[in-house]
């Protein structure tokens, strides 16, 4: 009867062992009894537990340090078309953290998180096509990627796109992202504003952000209130 319990007990424990997430033991820093329980699902094409035990390993949490092993289970979870692990892979790219910079390689992998809609990697990738590392300098591109970015509320996108989108000369998107840049408190859109509508001669609203500039201080503003005589209209 006294073994028969003991056995009885065993069963409970292995049952509730199993029953627990990798993520509560994850939480409570178990992280060999985490890494063991993600490596179950990870077997199984899992990709949030390939990208668990990819991490674990580049981390060394409840197993040895192995690069080679983290960088083998990223991968696979990227080739499952799991969009953070794409991003992940491709910024490590990007950066050598982790494995040797190949730009090509990060250039291939955001493209592919880009093209899942993964907002971060449409703004890393916007940044390269801006600047033209690794690809051919591409102004509209980055644009249209910055865009996609701001519109899912990434912030960053949101506070540059206007800018890029007056660049190239696109003044009605410019102006409808620099006004929620500066609805949103942005004083730097101020005399952006009071210059694309000094370009568009529509002189009223280019005397209301110019003086909104002003008194933020902006020399810029205060040029284009000299030069356009601002003072003068309504």
């Amino acid at each position: 009867m006294y073994k028969i319990l003991i056995f009885a007990i065993l069963i409970v424990s292995s049952c509730l062992y199993a029953s627990e997430s990798p993520l509560e033991a994850f939480k409570k820093k178990e992280y060999k009894k985490a890494f063991e329980l993600y490596m179950q699902k990870a077997k199984e094409n899992n990709t949030t537990a390939q990208n668990a035990v990819s991490y674990l390993y580049f981390n060394a949490l409840g197993v040895s340090l192995d690069k080679e092993k983290g960088l083998k289970w990223l991968q696979k979870a990227a080739n499952n078309l799991d969009a953070r692990a794409q991003y992940d892979l491709g910024m490590m790219y990007l950066s050598g953290h982790n494995v040797n910079k190949d730009i090509l390689k990060a250039l291939k992998w955001l493209q592919k998180a880009a093209e899942q809609n993964y907002a971060d990697a449409q703004y890393n990738l916007a940044l390269m096509y801006y600047n033209g590392d690794g690809v051919t300098q591409n102004i509209k591109k980055a644009a249209q990627l910055l865009e996609n970015a701001a519109l899912q509320g990434h912030q960053r996108a949101a506070a540059n796109i206007g800018r890029v989108y007056m660049q190239i000369v696109k003044f009605d998107k410019a102006k409808l992202w620099l006004e929620k840049n500066a609805k949103d408190g942005d004083a730097s859109a101020y005399p952006l504003l009071a210059e694309i509508y000094t370009i568009e001669e529509n002189f009223s609203k280019a005397k209301y952000w110019a003086k909104k500039a002003i008194d933020n201080g902006s020399l810029q503003a205060k040029e284009l209130w000299d030069k356009y005589k601002l003072k003068d209209y309504e």
